[in-house]
């Protein structure tokens, strides 16, 4: 008898499953959109806080070249530059959120800042 390489078993007797928040969590069309939600929410959440890191150290950068220039115009203009654009970085992040309502609203896509809702409203039944 011959021993073919198709007829060995690679995959383990369940076969493979997923790890982690993207594994598979029950089955259907509402598991994937709960997953593709979680996923959008935590992406959205770790650039939040990217952003507020960032404006940490452009503030703190900022302040720490205002008080080291000096009476240096060039360097005091470039520090407050850093700042203003430290502020002005975070209010647009800030404001991403209402932004992107009122558009979807403009629209007439009220669920917009809901993925796993639009993506349901928008498959076919």
């Amino acid at each position: 008898m011959k021993l073919l390489a198709a007829d060995i078993p690679l995959a383990p007797g369940g076969g493979y499953q997923g790890k982690g928040p993207l594994g598979l969590e029950g089955s259907g069309p509402e598991a994937a959109t709960g997953i593709f939600n979680k996923f959008i929410s935590s992406t959205v959440g770790v650039m939040t806080v990217i952003a507020f890191i960032w404006f940490i150290f452009l503030f703190v950068s900022g302040a720490i070249s205002i008080m080291t220039s000096g009476g240096d115009k060039a360097s005091l203009e470039t520090a407050r530059k850093r700042l203003f654009t430290g502020i002005v970085g975070i209010v647009v992040v800030i404001a991403a959120i209402f932004i992107i309502d009122l558009i979807g609203n403009l629209l007439g896509i009220p669920e917009i800042l809901n993925p796993a809702k639009l993506i349901e409203d928008v498959s076919i039944k």
